[in-house]
């Protein structure tokens, strides 16, 4: 089993908690984030272009339903697949053509997901956003959450941009340079910070949807 991310996740927590009384309160409440790592290969870099813009159930439904119509799951299988089978499974033309783009950068070798584990954050970066379909978003998440890297901050996130809202009393969601402010104070270990954010994030929303409706008994 691949171990939770990131890299470091308990040292950095507890840098964290010692500093930041806010993300220690989320760890008193909520404990230490497990959130789980994604294999470092072809297929995680293929469901990232795939959940983009959906939600998290949508997207691991259609994820199900690729890897059941590409059996193995890797680039030269998938560029067998016609449009419409990948239109069943969730991919809309721009994002076929995303994913075929990075299915035939791995098989032509300009391109390598294996590669990428030995280059520091900015080379790797530069390598996932030379990629048509990878923004910096999608780039961070896969250094995150493939690679394990520590010091990883989706600025843009917006999960973290109402965890961060929430957490200090804001009257509303926090700008793009106030992310980045809020980042730098938790360098290197922004990964692990994020990680805390979303955990608060997700436990406080599935809290509220749990809750039964006023007036009820």
């Amino acid at each position: 089993m691949l171990p939770p991310v990131p890299d470091g996740l308990e040292t950095g927590a507890r840098v964290l908690l010692a500093r930041d009384a806010d993300l220690a309160r989320i760890h008193a409440e909520h404990g230490l984030p497990r959130f789980p790592r994604r294999p470092a290969q072809f297929g995680t870099l293929l469901h990232i272009i795939l959940e983009q813009q959906l939600s998290i159930d949508v997207a691991a439904k259609l994820w199900q339903r690729l890897k059941e119509h590409c059996r193995p799951l890797n680039p030269r299988r998938f560029l067998t697949l016609d449009e419409t089978t990948l239109k069943q499974c969730g991919f809309t033309r721009q994002k076929i053509g995303y994913a075929r783009g990075l299915a035939t950068a791995i098989v032509e070798r300009r391109f390598s997901p294996v590669g990428l584990a030995t280059l520091d954050d900015d080379a790797a970066m530069a390598a996932l956003v030379g990629l048509k379909g990878f923004g910096r978003w999608s780039a961070e998440v896969y250094l995150l959450f493939a690679l394990g890297r520590a010091d990883v901050w989706p600025a843009e996130d917006l999960a973290l941009r109402i965890a961060i809202q929430w957490l200090k009393g804001l009257p509303e969601r926090p700008s793009g340079a106030m992310m980045r402010a809020y980042g730098d104070a938790w360098r290197p270990w922004r990964s692990v910070a994020a990680c805390l954010l979303w955990q608060f994030y997700l436990c406080r929303l599935n809290r509220a949807i749990a809750a039964p409706p006023l007036g009820d008994a």
